[in-house]
Order: C-alpha cells, then structure tokens, then sequence
C-alpha cells in the first residue's frame, strides 16, 4: 500500500474538495453572524500559514490562542498546525497568573487574541517569549497596549497581503500539532501535546456511527469551547464528514443558544451539563420548542436522569453521555445504544444512559485495583479506570518528572469506575472526591444525581467534610431553581428517600452561585476553600 503520512491540512482540504459549499457559520463578539464556505476557509488558510512563515514561525514553534469559537479560530487551527507548528489554544477562565504560566511555561512565540480578553493579558504581565500579539478583530484603532507595550498586530491585516495557495511542508505524522493545558485543579496545569497523527485518527473516530455519528447531513453546534481539549476534535471531525458547522462564540446562555440552534437547524449540540441545564431552564420557562435538535452529546461531569429526562419527553432530544479527558484528545467513551437495548424497559434504557458509555476503537480501558491487578468487567468490580490508545498522552510537556504511565504503559485517569460485560463503563467518582465514611466508600457522583432529580434543585455539589466519628461525612451543597424555595430539611429528606440511609449528607448547604472551574465544571477545590472550617457533630 501507498504510505502517505497523517496530516492535520489534508482534513480541511478534503473538506475544500469535496464539501466545498458545505457552510461555516460564526456569531461574532457583538452578535453579528459571519458565513462562508469550506473552500473560502481553505484559501484563507493557506494566507495565514504564508503570514505566519513570513512572521517567523517555523516547525517546532508554539503559537498560542485565547479566543472563542469562530471561523477565524479554526482557521488558526489549521494554518499553525500545516507548517509544523504548534497550536497552544488558551483557556482565559484559569485567569491572568494561570495564563502567563502556560504562555511561558510552552514558550509560545505568537498569540492571537480576542479583543475582549486584552485586559487579562495586561494583568499577565510582560513574557519574553512571545514576539508579537495579534488581535483577531479588525479593527486597526483599537488603542490597546499588551504588557511589552509593543502595539498589536491585526489579523485581518496580516492575512490580506497573502496569496491564497501554498505548498504544505512534508512532516512526519508524530510531528507534535496541538497543545492543550489541563484546567490545573490539583496544583499546575500539565500540557498535553497532540500529533498529527493522533489528532487525525481522533477526528476519524469521532466520525464513526457509534460514537459521535458525524456526516454530511448533520449541522453541529460544539458549544465546548475551542480553548478546551480542541472543542473534542469537532473543528477536525465536521470539515471531515462534510458537516456544517455553526460556532458560538462567547455566547453561551439558554436563550443565544436556543435561537442559534433555530435560525441554523442545529442537530446536534456538544458541551458540559452546565450549559445544557441552562438551555433546559429556558426552555422550560418560555414554552420553547426546538423542532431541528435531535441530540445533545454531553460530557466532563455526569448527567443527571431528571435532565435526561426532560429533554426527551418535554422537547424530543436524546441527551448523550460521554467520557474523555485532555490526556486523551479527549473522547475516550460515548454512550451509544446497541440491539439489545431495543427489548428493556424505559427505566432500565434510562439506567444504562447515565453510565459513561462504550470505548471507543483506538482505545482501550481497563480496571486495576491498588495493588495495578486488572478487575473483571462484570458491572460490578470498581477500580481505578486505566487507558492506552493512539490518542492517549504518554506524558507532559515539560515535566518527565510527573510519572502519567503504569509500569506496563496504560494512562490512570484518576476516575473510579466498573465495566459491565456489555462494555458500558460507569464512573463512580474522581478518587480525589469520594468520601471515606467509617471504611466505607460514598460516591459524591451518586449523590449529585439524587439531589439534581429534584425540581428545586439547579445544581449540587458534594464533598466530604471532617465528623469525629465517621472521619469523613457528605456535605451537600446546591443551588435553588428559580421556580422553588425548598428547604434544607426537605432536600435531606428527599435525598434519604433515593439512597441507602448511611449515604445521606449529614447536611445540607444553600449558595446563590455555584463556582465553576476554567473548563465550565463545578470547582469541588474552591467549594472545599470556601467550607474548610465546616464541623459536623456525632
């Protein structure tokens, strides 16, 4: 067979060829939309790589982005990636001392930004690395300093004084392609490098039936952001299968997106459970209905089954879970139904919904105990998930010292989890968050869900909390609907009629605002900051 190297440029060109009126679709900063086609967005890729060499990139490079989802993002995507660079793409929510961390820590030697995050960048203080920022709006007046008081270039600038046609640099395919930081909640972020090859053979994964269904008569909607783990290969995965692809940009409230997804016949949608709870809400409010949306695939913490629920029998969605992480590009599990699920009950479908799902070909998991001895998968076994795969990380950017591979070469992920026999893997929790109560373990997981089943309950929390006897109790922290003011005692209450009676939460707490981490996820280190002198009595 012919051997031909994976390459990042080859998705979009294909895209050029064979979808080329195939859209892309932009709400811009200020609302206003932006289109054009897959082959509009080729040629100007091919003028952001020659302004990108003529700028002094060369392979090897990093170039770093702090930007939303828009079609100029993904042209960046490619551009960087085609001469050899590398496209560090930014998360601004880990705030301005976590952002010049990983600009300096990745040696970025450009960063494109959105203008609105120019007072971040400011607060970040000078970094020597990076020659040039360059501001993606076009706006050439905007009078705005970053913190080597060198004004900005401006992307539209750039790219117009460029041909529209290059010849892409051979690479080897395990030539480093994208980099992405994880959100840092147990000390510094770690950087994950991906390879052209790994990145292709993700987006090839992703495209399969089973796993994200992509093709050409699918419009998406990737509200995870672009800045997280590469929007879950999506800006790949939709230029491969022809499929439209309708960006966001920064806005992500119920009501933005319930009009996106009706103007453009949105599909399908992916992000976290935050951002669907809050489509959920709205809809729920205004009597909304979104005839085009058939499915929202959601992951990065679990769902619950009231939400699940919901969106099938009040709107027609199917909600998704799926399962992956930045060490693994990140899709990792999805759950997909098989034959078989066509002959159980609703309860027993909706039961198996909630797991994490299926793996994925390409990567493979298992479960090992303390002592690294594999588990068997029978659905009832729990042990720490464990992964290998073409798209699995074998390390860290800059940090050989941070051991991420067992003696035999599996990834741990740090997730508890059981496989059943079916191959449905079910997180039980992070092992840094279940609650050791008198040599017994409490899934914080299982008791989210029970909480977030009830009405009243916008979102919940748990962690666990000093007790002189138990060593450890459950304390469950939640925010109110704002259709209902039920009461601690009543929540408790609630919870107790779900659970066996050992796991209930010694008690309940109610915060207007739940703090969330750079990647849209509660932040349990923040909640255990706030709630660190909290006492609970025998």
């Amino acid at each position: 067979m012919i051997y031909s190297p994976l390459s990042v440029p080859s998705i979009i060109r294909f895209a050029a060829e064979n979808h080329s009126d195939q859209e892309i679709v932009s709400r811009l900063n200020g609302g206003a939309m932006h289109r054009y086609s897959y082959a509009d967005c080729y040629q100007r890729i091919a003028k952001l790589a020659n302004a990108l060499q003529a700028l002094g990139v060369t392979k090897g490079d990093v170039v770093g982005t702090i930007a939303w989802n828009s079609y100029q993002h993904v042209e960046l995507y490619y551009a960087i990636s085609g001469i050899g660079a590398i496209c560090h793409t930014i998360n601004p929510r880990m705030g301005a001392d976590r952002l010049a961390w990983v600009v300096a820590h990745a040696q970025d030697k450009l960063v494109f930004f959105d203008s609105q995050f120019s007072s971040m960048i400011d607060a970040a203080g000078t970094i020597n690395s990076v020659n040039h920022w360059i501001a993606l709006e076009a706006d050439s007046k905007k009078n705005w300093l970053p913190p080597h008081s060198v004004k900005p270039l401006f992307y539209e600038t750039l790219i117009n004084e460029q041909r529209s046609n290059i010849d892409w640099p051979d690479l080897d395919e395990n030539t480093s392609c994208g980099l992405c930081y994880t959100s840092g909640t147990t000390g510094k972020p770690k950087g994950v490098c991906y390879t052209h090859r790994s990145t292709v053979l993700h987006a090839m994964a992703i495209c399969m039936t089973d796993v994200l269904g992509l093709s050409a008569m699918e419009t998406i909607l990737p509200v995870v952001p672009m800045f997280h783990v590469n929007a879950w290969g999506l800006p790949y995965g939709a230029p491969m299968s022809g499929a439209k692809l309708v960006l966001p940009g920064p806005m992500l409230d119920g009501e933005s997106l319930a009009n996106l997804i009706d103007q453009e016949n949105v599909t399908s949608a992916y992000g976290v459970p935050t951002v669907w709870m809050g489509l959920l809400d709205y809809l729920d409010r205004t009597g909304r209905q979104l005839p085009s949306l058939k499915r929202l695939v959601s992951g990065g913490s679990a769902v619950s089954g009231d939400m699940l629920q919901r969106f099938r029998e009040d709107y027609g969605v199917t909600v998704i879970n799926a399962w992956g992480m930045t060490e693994t590009s990140p899709v990792g599990t999805v759950n997909m139904p098989k034959q078989r699920s066509q002959n159980i009950s609703q309860a027993e479908s909706d039961a198996l919904a909630l797991k994490q799902g299926r793996g994925v070909f390409g990567l493979e998991m298992r479960l090992a105990d303390t002592e690294n001895r594999p588990l068997p998968r029978d659905g009832q076994a729990t042990g720490e998930l464990q992964v290998r795969g073409h798209w699995v990380t074998e390390g860290y950017l800059h940090q050989a010292d941070l051991d991420a591979l067992t003696e035999d070469g599996w990834f741990r992920t740090g997730d508890i989890a059981s496989i059943d026999p079916q191959g449905y893997m079910h997180i039980s929790d992070r092992a840094k968050d279940m609650i050791k109560s008198g040599g017994e373990w409490i899934s914080s997981i299982e008791l989210e869900n029970a909480a977030l089943s009830h009405p009243g309950v916008a979102q919940a929390a748990v962690i666990a909390v000093p007790h002189p006897k138990w060593q450890e109790r459950p304390l469950l922290i939640a925010c109110r609907s704002q259709t209902d003011a039920i009461a601690a005692t009543d929540l408790r209450d609630y919870v107790a009629t779900q659970l066996e009676k050992w796991m209930v939460p010694d008690a309940v707490e109610f915060i207007d605002e739940m703090p969330l981490g750079a990647t849209g996820k509660i932040d349990k280190v923040q909640l255990r900051k706030i709630y660190q002198d909290y006492r609970l009595k025998e």
